[in-house]
């Protein structure tokens, strides 16, 4: 092999890390501090990295794609496509990668290098406070293990197992660099995720025959994803009427030819498909324009964008077809967003209606807790959470659903803040993060939304001013054994915590919810919620109401159904 790497060779280490990665996701995500089912940062890693695959299959391999084009198409897809921290990271490590490889048609050794230190530095950069002893160390370390061959002729072989052996040593020493991961005795979920990528890619390079074959093994989605729902065809025949139009989605390059490109602006889209339909989406990246809009014409949104560029992908669905075929809740997510992405609910919002002043989005999961927001205020609601983290593109969808000139934005868990982050720097409007890390934060901001005051960052600041009023504490069943914060855990006991701090275990339920409850600080605090998820049954129900009665009469409780499928109990006590 060469000692250069050409764009159709990085296309196959990409894909043969990402196979890799797959072969290993149940791995990575059992890497979990907590010993709770909600560890996702393997499928985190994969459906980000499977964001920008989708953007590198669709260039034409026969035409030879330079290292430049390949890397920049990874790049902006999987920046899309980015969820959860590490996933978020893992994505900025090759935005920096694609920044370093401009007008590369191949790369050596010295200019990997190069290119490696951009992928670092923008890593780091997109962390506020970045920590030592995560996927941001091991990237850090594989690199700068690389570093004693720059300048030097060296073959690529040489080069890549320097990194390699520089990433797995970096990886094995986090469990040393973070005091939760000693105590947990698990090495950093994110750096294995970095390591078992890097195998992969890797192994392209070194000519091994690997385990798995790339093409078979590459999925676009994850074996535990939904499957596609089967049309029924019966459902619309000669004789039906078209009630719900086309779901229309479509990637229009923009061409020099027709238009401006760098000038051009997709408001100029979306205010025509505002006359033609409604649940619109568009934005841009760097030359391409993405959106979706649901319409009785969609020959009329094909006709339009063709003015200023050519298709990539065009899809047209029946959605007519969708409700019948669909269940209830399946039929409701599909009419909310139509990409691709995690399911938007929200109120009716009409897109050719009057902007907004000001609205929010918000995360949760559960058709209650959903409700329950929906009800109190939240404009969107997207469904994610522990598991099911939303992505940067589910969240740039929301934002475009509001219609309003400023959105206040709740992420409501550490794990997608990031993604919110990234996406409102995105984002074309104004957005203010509200960095909530839990379900009991967002519901006390919801349940005293207050737009009186015409100032969006006003009413931002205080927003985050109450972040600290409310205890929230989530109960589960572990998955391992542990040792944490003083408490003994036994697979399948019952495990309750606030945040990141473990408070109780024990193999009944009920006496979790109690001990859970005797180790908060609840002086001064008027209300109890029980947000129930969908385990729990009518009878805990009535043997919770009878324990909050009985044993804290002081307090006000409420009851939510919420159908959230992790935690048997969310308790927000304020």
């Amino acid at each position: 092999m060469e000692n250069t790497i050409t764009g159709l060779q990085f296309i196959a280490m990409i894909k043969s890390g990402a196979a890799n990665l797959k072969k290993h996701v149940k791995e990575v995500n059992d890497l979990n501090v907590f010993p709770v089912p909600d560890g996702d940062t393997g499928e985190n890693m994969l459906l980000t990295l499977n964001g920008g695959l989708k953007e590198l299959l669709k260039l034409d391999t026969a035409a030879a794609p330079t290292l430049e084009v390949a890397s920049a198409a990874l790049a902006n897809g999987m920046l899309l496509g980015a969820r959860g921290n590490s996933g978020v990271i893992f994505s900025q490590l090759f935005a920096g990668l694609k920044k370093g490889l401009q007008n590369k048609t191949t790369a050596d050794v010295n200019d990997l290098i190069e290119a490696f230190s951009h992928a670092v530095e923008r890593a780091y950069a997109a962390v506020s406070n970045p920590v030592e002893g995560t996927i941001l160390t091991v990237a850090r370390e594989s690199f700068e293990g690389a570093k004693a061959y720059l300048g030097k002729d060296v073959a690529l072989v040489d080069f890549f197992k320097a990194i390699l052996i520089a990433c797995k040593k970096s990886l094995d020493n986090t469990i040393n660099l973070l005091p939760a991961l000693k105590e947990a005795g698990v090495i950093d979920s994110g750096g294995a995720g970095l390591y078992y990528f890097m195998q992969g890619a890797a192994s392209v390079i070194f000519g091994e025959e690997t385990n798995f074959e790339v093409e078979k093994e590459l999925a676009l989605t994850l074996d535990t994803e939904k499957p596609a729902n089967e049309l029924d065809f019966s459902k619309f025949t000669k004789d039906s009427v078209m009630e719900y139009g086309y779901c229309t989605e479509c990637l229009l390059q923009l061409q020099t030819a027709k238009t401006d490109v760098e000038a051009f602006s997709e408001q100029v889209i979306v205010d025509y498909l505002k006359t033609i339909g409604d649940s619109i989406v568009a934005f841009k990246t760097e030359t391409i324009i993405k959106l979706h809009v649901h319409t009785l014409t969609p020959h009329k949104v094909l006709e339009f964008c063709q003015q200023f560029g050519e298709f990539l992908t065009i899809k047209i669905e029946n959605m007519t077809l969708q409700h019948n075929g669909l269940g209830n809740d399946e039929a409701e997510n599909e009419t909310t967003v139509g990409y691709d992405a995690q399911a938007v609910s929200s109120q009716s919002i009409d897109q050719s209606s009057p902007e907004k002043r000001f609205a929010l989005v918000t995360v949760a999961q559960g058709k209650g807790l959903t409700e329950v927001f929906k009800d109190l205020g939240a404009d969107v609601v997207i469904n994610g959470g522990q598991t099911n983290n939303p992505s940067v593109e589910d969240f740039l969808a929301a934002f475009d659903k509001c219609n309003a000139q400023e959105i206040f934005v709740l992420p409501n868990n550490s794990n997608i803040i990031m993604a919110a982050e990234n996406a409102i720097s995105i984002y074309k409007g104004k957005a203010h993060l509200i960095k909530t890390k839990n379900i009991g934060q967002a519901y006390s901001i919801l349940s005293s939304l207050d737009y009186s005051c015409d100032d969006g960052q006003a009413i931002a600041e205080q927003m985050r001013e109450s972040l600290d009023d409310t205890i929230t504490a989530s109960i589960t069943t572990a998955v391992r054994d542990a040792s944490l914060n003083g408490v003994e855990i036994k697979q399948g006991n019952f495990i309750g915590f606030t945040d990141k701090t473990m408070l109780y275990s024990s193999a009944d339920k009920l006496d979790t919810l109690k001990g859970v409850l005797s180790k908060l600080d609840l002086q001064d605090k008027y209300f109890l919620i029980a947000v129930y998820g969908q385990s729990i049954t009518a009878e805990e129900k009535a043997k919770t109401r009878q324990m909050i009665e009985d044993s804290y009469e002081d307090l006000e409780f409420y009851e939510i159904n919420g159908g959230q499928d992790v935690y048997d109990y969310i308790l927000i006590i304020e």
